[in-house]
């Protein structure tokens, strides 16, 4: 319950205050430029990469990025902007026992 109404107050806020609703709740921010860059904000660490494949923490779960020839531009701690040819973005949610 406490859980929910934490939530419902952030949404609140982030709608009030016209802040972004990525920074209100500890959401990844993910750009797209075709298949071919990817840029994701807010994540909590690179825990694999290979030319094939990048998978990222986030505050709740992974980002498994998937495709070929994978380049890692700029890395920050917060950021990273990759480049190679991108076929698949997967959220693995911890909730459900690492299930897509």
């Amino acid at each position: 319950m406490a859980k929910k109404w934490g939530q419902l107050v952030r949404n609140w806020m982030a709608d009030k205050m016209d802040l972004p609703q990525d920074v209100m709740m500890d959401l990844p921010r993910i750009t797209m430029i075709g298949q071919i860059h990817i840029y994701i904000e807010n994540h909590r660490g690179l825990i694999a990469f290979s030319d094939k494949e990048v998978r990222l923490l986030l505050k709740q779960g992974q980002l498994l990025i998937k495709g070929k020839s994978f380049v890692i531009k700029t890395i920050l701690p917060e950021e990273i902007l990759l480049e190679g040819r991108i076929d698949q973005v997967i959220y693995i949610n911890e909730e459900s026992g690492g299930k897509k």
